[in-house]
């Protein structure tokens, strides 16, 4: 995953109300109008920040009969998370040779 990608992903996650719409799509698929029962939001917000969300790919719509349902693509949320990981593992890379050097002189 890019910085390119990584950059979007972060901004639509960096929202409240985003990260509240994405907790609880972790529940199970739902639509804007099931979240809006559940959020402080109305439909037509949900409906426009789950577009963002699907923009940058954590959530996907599907169909069910009428109704469209949200949920979040766990992969896309995975591979983001093990960027994160891989940020912060050269981070304590780092440290740990700043430390070495430290305590060397």
């Amino acid at each position: 995953m890019s910085t390119a990608t990584l950059v979007p992903v972060f901004a639509a996650l960096g929202d409240e109300t985003r990260w509240s719409i994405l907790a609880a799509l972790g529940e199970g698929d739902a639509s804007a109008s099931a979240l809006a029962e559940r959020l402080p939001v109305t439909r037509q917000a949900i409906a426009k920040h789950l577009a963002v969300l699907a923009e940058v790919g954590v959530v996907e719509p599907v169909r069910v009969g009428r109704e469209v349902r949200y949920r979040v693509l766990g992969s896309e949320l995975s591979a983001t998370a093990a960027r994160l990981d891989a940020v912060g593992r050269e981070w304590e890379r780092r440290l740990a040779a700043i430390k070495e050097i430290a305590e060397g002189l």
